[in-house]
């Protein structure tokens, strides 16, 4: 009696051949997206040209305001600067020039903003410093934050940026400055703009970031210390500081939106690649904070812009 043999398992149909060849044809392998090429690294060059522009403004300031021609004695370091030596101390710590020379180069005055029509004074002023320290902590936080953010983002965002919010900041000065003969000087308005647009940045790009809460949480650090400084240190218009803020905050939103994680552009998907499931380029959330950030822009800069040339004056802070 034969064996019986068991029944084999089913084997799966072979792969059809190629009939030129004599060789069985490959199956076609399962494609998955490939990685996304990494971010472009832009050359920052417009953040120098602002710290050079600052660094001459203030050489040109010192050159007009020419401490030894009014009063020779009592100017400091003049034998050493000449006619480029500072102020006496006891008018000007900072080291820099007159209030006078502020005024007259475009520094913020109200009362010339408002009744003279000089508006273009809430955009010269953040070119202008009271002093070499004044002049030195600004240029310093300048090549520390600025550069970073132009390698991300390049020149164009981050030069808008940077002007936009030292706008913001000069309009809240404006608005809440108490009295009309006080001049109000310097780049911290914009500075402060470019960190709060580091925070809106890290929150409208969560999803891109490993350690989110550890980067949150320094840099919420590093802002509220700036703050406080601006808060302890006589003389300084902290309104100009948290409208630059603010501005910076809500530029972030519109400016420095990112693609989500995962997202590939169509543009670098070869041909044959399934896009089926193709992520979208932002989250819903991004496109939310974005149209929220520049309704309040435009309605925030156009009421402030209202009110001051209506001569409206906010409540004064009480920094």
């Amino acid at each position: 009696m034969g064996k019986s043999s068991s029944p084999s398992p089913p084997s799966s149909p072979s792969p059809p051949m190629d009939i030129e060849k004599g060789t069985r044809m490959r199956r076609p392998a399962h494609h998955h997206f490939p990685p996304p090429p990494p971010p472009k690294q832009w050359f920052s060059w417009i953040v120098p040209v602002i710290f050079l522009a600052n660094i001459g403004l203030f050489v040109y300031t010192m050159y007009v305001n020419d401490c030894p021609r009014k009063e020779p004695v009592g100017c400091t370091l003049y034998p050493l600067l000449g006619r480029f030596s500072f102020q006496p101390l006891k008018e000007n710590p900072l080291l820099g020039p007159s209030v006078i020379t502020l005024e007259r180069l475009g520094g913020l005055e109200r009362k010339l903003v408002v009744e003279d029509a000089q508006g273009w004074r809430m955009i010269s002023c953040i070119w202008l410093h009271a002093g070499v320290l004044h002049l030195a902590t600004n240029m310093l936080s300048l090549m520390v934050v600025g550069i970073g953010l132009e390698q991300e983002f390049g020149f164009l965002k981050i030069g808008a940026l940077y002007v936009l919010s030292g706008l913001g900041g000069s309009l809240l000065s404006t608005l809440t400055i108490d009295g009309d003969s006080k001049i109000s000087v310097g780049a911290s308005g914009a500075l402060f703009g470019l960190l709060g647009a580091m925070l809106s940045e890290l929150i409208t790009n969560w999803t891109i970031y490993a350690n989110k809460c550890t980067a949150l949480f320094t840099l919420v650090i590093v802002v509220a210390i700036n703050l406080a400084i601006g808060l302890l240190i006589p003389h300084v218009d902290n309104s100009a500081h948290i409208g630059g803020f603010i501005s910076g905050f809500l530029l972030g939103f519109v400016l420095l939106i990112r693609p989500q994680f995962g997202y590939v552009s169509r543009r670098y998907i070869p041909d044959g690649y399934d896009v089926k499931h193709k992520k979208s380029k932002h989250k819903s959330y991004q496109y939310c904070l974005w149209v929220t950030a520049l309704i309040l822009l435009v309605a925030g800069y156009a009421s402030g812009l209202a009110k001051l040339f209506n001569g409206q004056v906010l409540k004064t802070m009480p920094f």
